[in-house]
């Protein structure tokens, strides 16, 4: 294969979605290398990602914007430890939750509140205490983003390895000729 044909058959392949978020970034020159700022069109603020899950339409952005959240809220070790509480003890309020943590518990009742906006726990009154629960859905959807990035990974990488085999045999081929 020679080069030209090399370079349109990756050409060809490239997300367009991807090249716009690249592109975009490279325009603003606020994200780092290799990574592309989309800019949220409801709230004007920048998220930084892989552009790969919007496809050339605008839903990718509105199917990003929950997994940024979640990805966000889970970023912090103490909002991951009080998830793992919740997971492990079923439903807890923040009086609870805030006696096996070294924070307050109006610092429990914070990270409750950006766990909550995630869609990672729910909170329900009952009589004068707030008791919080993990809701799984959010966390699902980001595993399966997650899942389906990888894939798309692992079929850019059998690519790249099927393209230098390809050439690895034709060096082969034209040694023995020779």
């Amino acid at each position: 294969m020679t080069q030209a044909a090399d370079s349109r058959d990756t050409q060809g392949s490239r997300d367009s979605a991807g090249e716009r978020a690249i592109a975009d970034s490279s325009a603003a020159g606020s994200a780092p290398a290799g990574r592309a700022s989309v800019r949220s069109a409801s709230t004007g603020s920048a998220a930084v990602g892989s552009g790969a899950d919007s496809a050339g339409t605008g839903a990718g952005e509105a199917k990003a914007a929950p997994v940024d959240e979640v990805l966000t809220a889970l970023a912090d070790p103490t909002r991951r430890r009080l998830l793992d509480l919740l997971a492990a003890r079923g439903a807890a309020s923040a009086t609870e939750l805030a006696a096996d943590l070294p924070v307050t518990r109006q610092a429990v009742v914070k990270h409750l509140t950006v766990l909550d906006t995630a869609g990672l726990v729910a909170g329900r009154r009952i009589g004068r205490e707030v008791r919080y629960e993990v809701r799984p859905a959010a966390l699902d959807a980001t595993a399966r983003w997650m899942a389906s990035l990888a894939a798309d990974w692992d079929r850019r990488l059998a690519r790249i390895k099927a393209v230098a085999e390809a050439a690895e045999a034709i060096e082969a081929v034209a040694r023995e000729s020779s």
